[in-house]
């Protein structure tokens, strides 16, 4: 069985962007360190993409699954005075996603992107392609280019183990 391809998939072919799919079984929201589980990736690969509301607008986040955005250090990073997560029932009106399947790359509009620095040292991150079920793991490089993303610290600290 042929499996479709997601708006992330097509866009990234368009713009002949190297990728690599990968689809799990879920027909609902899972988290990402599970998520990074059923594809059997490295969970410090995986990323999840966060959209935030804040004194100047919209602006999007992209950090590990495992770690958790700081809301002062995304404010600082956009230049806004404060960012709080957009409420999950406006997330489809503004992206075009649901929560799950949010991406950084087909947004119904090209927000400000932040990706955490921390992980620079990938040459390619894995996050959602699109809906539920599905990932995709593209060039660092590439989606910094697609996305006229910023790569900055934005997590809290790691977690003490």
């Amino acid at each position: 069985m042929k499996v479709q391809k997601t708006i992330v998939e097509k866009f990234l072919d368009q713009k002949k962007i190297p990728h690599q799919s990968y689809s799990y079984p879920s027909d609902e929201f899972a988290d990402g360190v599970t998520v990074a589980g059923y594809i059997n990736k490295p969970v410090e690969q995986v990323f999840k993409t966060l959209v935030t509301t804040g004194s100047k607008g919209i602006c999007v986040f992209v950090v590990p699954v495992a770690q958790e955005l700081d809301l002062k250090k995304a404010a600082k990073a956009s230049g806004q005075k404060y960012v709080e997560m957009l409420h999950q029932k406006d997330l489809l009106a503004t992206t075009g996603y649901i929560k799950g399947g949010c991406s950084p790359i087909g947004m119904k509009k090209l927000f400000p992107t932040f990706i955490d620095k921390s992980r620079e040292n990938f040459d390619s991150i894995i996050f959602s392609g699109g809906k539920i079920g599905r990932q995709v793991q593209v060039g660092l490089n590439d989606v910094v280019s697609l996305t006229r993303a910023k790569l900055e610290f934005i997590c809290k600290e790691e977690p003490c183990l």
